[in-house]
Order: structure tokens, then sequence, then C-alpha cells
């Protein structure tokens, strides 16, 4: 037994197997404990850190009525409840979200350890959580405290932009005493691989460890840097001298990708490490390792790393190898030395902070072997040599094929991804085999740069996109994967200038979306290729920032596209960091590059294309994340970290606008739709939107009285909206979306002339209830249902609407609208129409990718079609999640699994699956890992009968909305349920009943009519 706390008075008790603790047979756990929504973190940075955790249990009604948070400095000081750094006491509290620490101050560089006891229903204390831990990092952004004098230092006398990525080590003396604990806190001005004694420095992940790729990341430089954490001890044992050592490559931080910002320099960036390596013998003394001008640091750049660039690809010269480079006992006097970067003094108000999230880094069991390989011969003829050609993918996954100069090898990975290629050469010494990815192959269309069957290249525009190795002539073989640059590719192109055997290629996936916490499957092959889709682009685009595409020279943190589709992404992977850091660069690129400081910008970090010019719908995002973030999780810390930046933002575009309530401009409108509206009709309806969701976030964190503003200010929004667009002359409703101009800059291909009653125009109206009277209300629905549905006599009488190009029941929105559609048509109770465009495989519509080959969502809906070949090239990319954004209508409408904003982190949630009216699709899977456990939503109709399969966790409950033409007929095993215990029957509507559910697993069946 061990010691708890009183209920009444916060004294010790005796715990275990007495009154008051939960029977073993009741199979109550907590478990998922995090700090900072991350799991035994290292490098904290947060002063007060907030801890979660979640209640698994079968019992029905299941809840915590109160917790107690244990904090100590060793496991063992937990175990018998006696913690020496914190205990909260009982607490009485449904809380497991966000819960913060409380304690004495924490001291840096530290490991915790804690738990969580936590009581049920009945005032019964549950069996005891699994202790966890987290370790503070250096707690400090001044660069300078906790960094024991390690400064920003790179390769004497080497110039920006010279051949050769730096190459940096020292070497020390270890104490005799065996080394007990080892961290490495590290950061680059660029990218970097840290190497400790000759090894790789890896990260935990999945039971294993992996490789990150481009640490420290992407930011806002001149305002902040992050810098990284590792536990490298096991690296250090049993030896009496260590070596530290690091490659520094160009990253974001020298590359045209930051043209435009504040640190970009038109002659190149040098390139800097810092770092500390922290070492405690077990005889209690220290030794730390820092980065620091003197001879102790040596630098090359002559070894094998030639060039590496993050639009243009690597260069690997293995002839100029150093074995034991970054090993102890390397012989690095002939290097140069190290000098001290002027960093710091260009910019000596940027942060040094601990990243607080996980690392992008490579995910072996996504990783892609070929599907098929294709060997052309004859130079430009490209002819295939069928004796080298494997086109079955269990061979070809596993194929050794041979090249000589002239020839050309197409590798298909089946699976557009983003990452690099791993492969094995086997070739002369000096031999160049080059690697260029893409995502497609060329047809005989006229948009094709190349031979039918080559590798499409012409959508990367200037991005050289190449992975190069020289061969050193190793007859064991040549092994390597590019570490310092990344592609979005399918396929691969292979020449090599000698004889090569290529073996073992690998697609390595890398992504910082590395926890799936939601999953969908149905019974339609189409949908769940969608469904595929939008992962593998949240996969390849959630890289260290949510970017745009990663294949062209642009990989940009465009904020239109991360805000759409933030909520799909939350529901998808464990993100909330992820979206929460990004929304921190945003800031900074607020006050940097917004107009007048308070703008948010359409591109974070700040990047070659970003302008202080009105972009509503992406400078949006500033408001729109937070408000995701804190309905997906329940946290109100972003929006608590984001409100002056925020409020900054609704203020300068009052300020720009005035009584007028007009939005501040959109010059992207609603991007790349095939029906244009104007745009102010588009920032006008994104000034109400953000300013609603002000109003919430206001309400959520105790700000009344700018809630009231906020409200008010919605009302004032909506006036002048309905007084300027909703137009009644003749006695037709007119939605007026042609009042304005046209986006200023449309690319190839895309229609320019604004209409009225543009599908993306009706969805806002009735998304936000921009209307006076229901007459009004059921006037545009009727004008969306038309538009939408596109049939002959519609079309007939709109002969100069783009319509009039498309089939029916096609959408015709483009990024503002795609994740309004479906859930504003399912709202007004046309879920029929919701489902007919899903399933339509016309253009435009989400499955014509799928069916013209799509293995990832594209930015355009044309993009390619197996008929007409490639779309316009200069916008083009077919990795691009934005149109992915239907996903979240999957998980709320299709599934049923849907958040109730009035109790944000799914504490209350919706179970209301709608079905298919269409009968395409029968059977829905659908889950999603909530803050507070896995809810579940399985559902079947078959023969008159609908079966539906629910979980709901501990410590929530859930609204059942269940489709049947019988209240009664609804059961649990013959049980009616609202017999059952702790069921609640809410009412008969419209084919639907509704039941209040406890939390527990309930398999039910209806009778449909």
């Amino acid at each position: 037994m061990t010691d708890g706390v009183d209920s009444t008075n916060g004294g010790p008790v005796r715990r275990g197997t007495v009154p008051g603790t939960a029977p073993a047979a009741d199979r109550t756990a907590v478990e998922g404990l995090t700090v900072e929504h991350r799991t035994n973190p290292l490098g904290v940075d947060e002063v007060r850190p907030r801890f979660g955790w979640r209640t698994a249990s079968r019992v029905r009604g299941r809840r915590q009525t109160a917790y107690r948070v244990l904090v100590a400095t060793t496991p063992d000081r937990l175990a018998d409840g006696h913690a020496d750094v914190w205990d909260s006491g009982r607490v009485d509290s449904a809380d497991s979200v966000a819960v913060r620490y409380e304690g004495p101050e924490l001291r840096a560089s530290t490991r915790y350890h804690w738990t969580v006891r936590v009581w049920d229903e009945n005032g019964r204390e549950v069996p005891e959580a699994p202790t966890a831990r987290f370790e503070t990092g250096l707690l400090s952004t001044d660069g300078i405290t906790g960094w024991d004098g390690a400064r920003w230092i790179t390769m004497a006398g080497k110039a920006a932009n010279s051949p050769g990525a730096p190459l940096l080590r020292r070497q020390a003396e270890l104490a005799h005493a065996p080394v007990r604990e080892a961290r490495l806190y590290v950061s680059a001005l660029g990218v970097y691989d840290a190497y400790v004694n000759g090894c790789r420095v890896t990260v935990p992940q999945d039971g294993r460890t992996t490789h990150e790729l481009l640490a420290p990341g992407w930011t806002n430089y001149d305002a902040t840097v992050s810098y990284f954490a590792y536990d490298v001890t096991g690296l250090l044992a049993g030896e009496r001298q260590v070596t530290l050592a690091a490659v520094l490559g160009n990253g974001w931080y020298n590359s045209r990708v930051s043209e435009n910002s504040a640190y970009y320099s038109q002659d190149g960036n040098r390139l800097a490490l810092k770092a500390k390596l922290l070492i405690r013998h077990d005889d209690g003394s220290t030794r730390t390792v820092v980065t620091a001008p003197g001879d102790d640091w040596r630098a090359t750049d002559t070894g094998p790393y030639r060039a590496d660039d993050i639009y243009d690809g690597q260069t690997y010269d293995a002839r100029a190898e150093l074995p034991g480079w970054a090993a102890n006992g390397f012989d690095a006097s002939a290097w140069t030395g190290v000098e001290e970067h002027d960093f710091t003094t260009r910019f000596p108000e940027s942060r040094l902070v601990a990243y607080p999230g996980e690392s992008a880094r490579l995910m072996p069991h996504w990783d892609r072997r070929p599907q098929s390989i294709t060997v052309y011969t004859g130079g430009s003829d490209f002819v295939v040599d069928p004796a080298r050609t494997i086109t079955g993918p269990t061979e070809a996954a596993t194929a050794a094929v041979t090249l000589h100069p002239g020839d050309t090898a197409v590798i298909d990975l089946g699976q557009n991804m983003v990452g690099v290629p791993r492969y094995t050469l086997h070739g002369p010494a000096g031999a160049e085999v080059a690697f260029r990815p893409g995502e497609m192959l060329n047809d005989r269309s006229a948009g094709a740069d190349g031979p039918e069957g080559s590798v499409y290249r012409a959508n990367l525009r200037t991005a050289k996109a190449t992975s190069t190795y020289i061969l050193k002539g190793d007859p064991a073989g040549e092994t390597h994967q590019d570490s310092l640059t990344f592609y979005g590719f399918r396929h691969l192109s292979v020449t090599a200038t000698a004889t090569v055997t290529l073996t073992d290629l690998t697609g390595r996936v890398a992504t910082s979306a590395l926890h799936d916490i939601g999953d969908l499957t149905t019974d339609d092959p189409d949908v769940n290729q969608l469904i595929s889709n939008v992962r593998w682009g949240q996969r390849g685009n959630y890289l260290w920032v949510p970017t745009d595409c990663p294949q062209r020279d642009e990989r940009c943190g465009w904020t239109g596209d991360t805000q759409l589709f933030s909520q799909t992404g939350l529901y998808n992977t464990d993100a909330v960091a992820f979206l929460s850091h990004f929304q921190d660069i945003l800031i900074d690129s607020q006050r940097t590059y917004g107009a007048d400081g308070a703008q948010f910008t359409w591109i974070a970090p700040g990047a070659r294309y970003n302008e202080p010019v009105p972009a509503s719908g992406w400078a949006d995002c500033g408001v729109v994340v937070p408000w995701t973030v804190w309905q997906m999780s329940g946290d109100t810390t972003i929006v608590d970290r984001s409100w002056d930046a925020m409020t900054a933002y609704m203020d300068w575009i009052h300020a720009r606008t005035g009584d007028t309530y007009a939005g501040q401009g959109a010059i992207f409108g609603d991007w790349l739709a095939f029906q244009v509206t104007s745009t102010q009709l588009i920032s006008d309806a994104y000034y109400a939107y953000s300013a609603r969701l002000m109003a919430a976030m206001a309400r959520a964190t105790g700000r009344t009285a700018e809630a009231h503003a906020y409200d008010k200010l919605f009302d004032h929004i909506k006036r002048a909206f309905v007084t300027r667009y909703l137009s009644t002359e003749g006695g037709r409703l007119t939605v007026r979306s042609s009042l304005g101009s046209p986006p200023p800059w449309t690319p190839g291909g895309s229609p320019t002339r604004t209409e009225d009653d543009s599908q993306t125009a009706l969805l806002w109206v009735l998304k936000l209830g921009l209307y006076d009277t229901e007459v009004q209300r059921r006037a545009v629905v009727e004008l969306l249902v038309q538009n939408i549905g596109n049939c002959a006599a519609y079309k007939a009488a709109h002969p100069d609407s783009t319509r009039v190009g498309h089939a029916e029941n096609t959408l015709s929105v483009g990024f503002l609208g795609v994740n309004v559609l479906a859930p504003v048509l399912t709202d007004e109770g046309k879920v029929e129409l919701a489902y007919e465009v899903l399933h339509q495989g016309a253009m435009p519509s989400w499955l014509y990718s799928v069916k013209n080959g799509a293995t990832t969502v594209w930015e355009r809906w044309n993009s390619y079609s197996k008929e007409d070949g490639f779309g316009p090239v200069e916008m083009n990319s077919f990795n691009h999640y934005a149109y992915g954004a239907i996903m979240e209508w999957m998980y709320e409408s299709m599934a049923g699994i849907a958040k109730d904003p009035a109790h944000p982190g799914f504490r209350h949630f919706f179970l209301r699956p709608h079905l298919d009216p269409t009968g395409r699709i029968t059977q829905v899977r659908g889950s999603h890992r909530s803050p507070y456990g896995e809810i579940v939503s399985e559902w079947a109709v078959r023969e008159g009968e609908f079966t539906h399969r629910v979980a709901v966790p501990a410590n929530s409950t859930a609204t059942l909305l269940i489709p049947t033409s019988d209240p009664d007929s609804v059961r649990e095993s013959r049980t009616p349920l609202s017999s059952v215990k702790g069921v609640k029957y809410l009412g008969f509507e419209d084919g639907t009943a509704s039941f209040e559910l406890p939390s527990g697993r309930y398999d039910l069946t209806s009778t449909l009519a």
C-alpha cells in the first residue's frame, strides 16, 4: 500500500485494497500522461508546465471527481506519496487537460518524475497511474543563461555560399568517474546533424530510435531560434574522452526560400553552431563541452557534403569522406579554426528557446519500396528495355538494377511522399549518379515536359531538386541518404555517368505529424483512397511548419492552407504542439512583416513570397488556429498567448475600414475557385468570422467585456454585409457576390469574372447566419442547392456562369469554400447533396483526382487528367492538402464524431452519423483519440437495420443522434436504450432519436424506415 491524501483535511491515508479504493474488477486505469501535450518530454522550457492524463475504463459512467498531482526528483519518492517537489493535494475537479504545475520554481536541466492519482464518481481512488517524467531545458531565452559560455561559432575564413558543408568537432577529456547522464543542447543557424563519439544523435520513436531531418527547423531567426535537448548518456558509456561534432547545412537560413526576410543576405549567410554538452558523473561532478572560439574547436569544408539546398537538393562526394572524423582520436590538426558568428550582434533581441514540440523525423514504418522499375535506353529516344524492367511490386521492392551511361531508370514508389531516397550503389570511383524526383510521369499531352514515361518535373519551376552521389568505388557497396534537404516525390529518375548497380532503394518518409490519433474507413474504395490521400498530404506538408507544397520552389508556411485544414489536421494527428508553435511563428511574423506590425501575414515564417498586403482568409489564420486548437484540445493556453496579437489584428482592420465594418481586403480571394467571388465579400465574411471566434475565445478565458465588444462587432459587420450583398430586387433574393473585384492575380486557366450567387458566397452567408429572416435563409439554401445541382434548367437560366461548363452535382469552390461546403449542406438538411458531391468523379470534385490516379490531394481541382494531361504548370502541386479539409466533415458527419463547441476538447461531444442516402456507403468506422480517450463510431446499414458501435471515453459524455423510424427500436442487445441505466432519452425528430450517453461502450441497433 502507498500513502494518499484524505479527502477532507489533506492528511495522509493508507491506500490499496481498502474502502475508498476502486476494485480491480473495474478495470479502470489512468494512462496517457503528458506534459506540455507530449509524452515524457525532454527540454521543457515552460516554467509552469501543463499536465494531462486520461482515465480508461469500460465501466459505464466512469468519471473523475478529483485528482492529485505528485512531482518528485526520483520515482521512489512518488511511490510512497512523499513527493519532494510538488504535491497538489486532492483537488476536487474533473479537469485532466492542461492542469498547471503550481509548485516551487523548477531547476534547469533537471529530470522530474510525476504521477497523478484520480478519484472516481463514487469517491474511490482508481489504481495508481504509471510514473511519467519530464526534463527541463535551460529555462532561458537570452542565449546566455544556462549555456555556460556556449557561443555561436562558424568556420573561420569560410565565405558564405562557398562549396562544402562545414564539419565542426571538438574532443575533450572526461573525468575518471563513470558518466551518470549526459545531455546535449544544440542549435544551428542553418540545419545540423549532430554526432557524439562518432555516432549520429538519434531520437526515440515508436519503441526504437530514428534520425531527425533538418533540425532545428524553420523560424523567423531574427526573432526566435529553436534549440533541442538530447539524452546522449549511452554514447559516453565507458569512454575516457568525448568528441562533439556536427555537419551544418544551409537549410532555410541560407536559402532563396528566405528572400525578403530580415535575416536574408543576398551574398549568403554563414552557418553557425551553438551547443552545450552537459555531463554528470557518478561522483557528483559535472563537465560541460561548449561551442566557443579558440583552438579547441576545429572545422573543415573539404568533406563529402559538397552542396545542399532546400530547393535544389544535395550533392555528396563519397571520395571526400573523412573516416572517423566525428569520433575520438581523429587527427584534425590540419583543419582550420572557428570564430564567433556575428548573429547576436545583428539580432540582439532574437530569443533562443527550446522547441516546444517534437522534431520532424524519418518514420521507418511509413517508408516506401519500389512498386515498379522501368529502364529506358537510347537517351532522348527513351526506349524501354524489357530485360531490365520490373513491373511486379514484390520483385521491384528488392530488385538490383544495373545502369549504363545513357540509361534512365524510372522508379515508382507507389505513393507521393515527402522525405529522401535511400539507396545502395556498386560502381567505380568517380561515377556520378543523379536521382531526380517528381510526383508524376509524363504522358503524350501538350503539358508534358519529356518523353512519355519520364518523370514530370515542370511543376518544380526553378527548383532543381536533385540528389547527386559520387562513388568512392567501395566493392562492398555504398549506402546513402541525404540529410540536408528534402524532396516531394513518388517517382525517381536515375541516371549515371558510368556503369553502376542500384539496390535497396527506399523512399524514407519524413514528417512532423508523428502520431496518428484518428482513423476513418468506409466500404467505398474511392472514398478510402481520398482519405489516404488527405493523410499522406498532411504527413508531407506538416514538416516543421505547415507548408503549402513540398516539391517546387515554394514550400512555405501559407497561412490560408493552414487555417482551413487545421481541424482536419487535429482530427488526424496529435498536432496541438505543432500548430501552437506555428502560431508563435506567425506572431513573430506579424510583428516583423505584417502591415503596421499588426496584420497577420499570409506566410510564416517570413519568406520570399511574403508581402504586407491585405489577405483575408490567410491573415485570419492568427485567429482561426487558436480557436481550433482550443476547441480540439480543451486547452485555452494558445488563446491567452495569442490574445494581444489577435486583438492587435482586429483593431488594425477596424482602423483601416472604420464604421463601414468592411474587411481588410483579400488579394487571393477564394483561391483557385472555378466560380469567382468578389474579394471584398470574402474579406467581409472572414472579418465577421474572426469577430465571432474572438467573442467565443473571450468568453472562454474570462474576458467578459471583450466578449460583449466582439459580439457587437459581429452584429455591425452582419448588418453592413446584409445591406451591401443581399438584394431582394424583383422579389428574388440575390447574394451579390459579383459586387467588387476579382482577385488581382489569378493563375493561368482560372476564371477571372465574378458572379452573383457563387457557391462560396452562399456557403458563408449560411455558415455565419448573414441574413435577417428565415425566408431569406431558405432562399439562400435553395440558391445553393440549384448551383451545386447544376441541372440543364439551371445552366439555361445562367448561360454566362462558369457552371455551364461543369457536370451536375459538382463543386465550384476554392480554398476558402472547401471546408464549408459539406458541413453547411448537412446543417441545412441537404446531406444527400453533400454525399452526391462527395461521390462525384467529374471535375471539379474530390474524387476527380482519385479517379485520375492521385495518392495525395492536389492544389488544383484539374491538376491532371488522363484525357487532357497536365493542368497549368505555374500553380500545379500534386501534394497540397487544402482540399483535404473535407475530412473534418467525414469525421463529424459521416462517421459522426463531432465536437461540441460549448464543451471544448470533447468533454462532451456528439455522436451523429449521417447515413448516405445515395446508398453507396453502407459501412463507416471512425475513431479519434480525444484528450479523454478514444472515441469510436462504427456503423453499418443492412436490410433496414442500422447497427452502431460507439465508445465514449471515461470522464466525458456524448449526445447520440441515431437514425431510426421508431425510437423504441433503438436497443442495446434486447433492451431499449432509453431503459439502460445512466442513459437519458432526449426526444425524436425527423427520423432521429436523441439520447444522452454516459461514458462506456455501446453496441446498438435500430430499425430504419
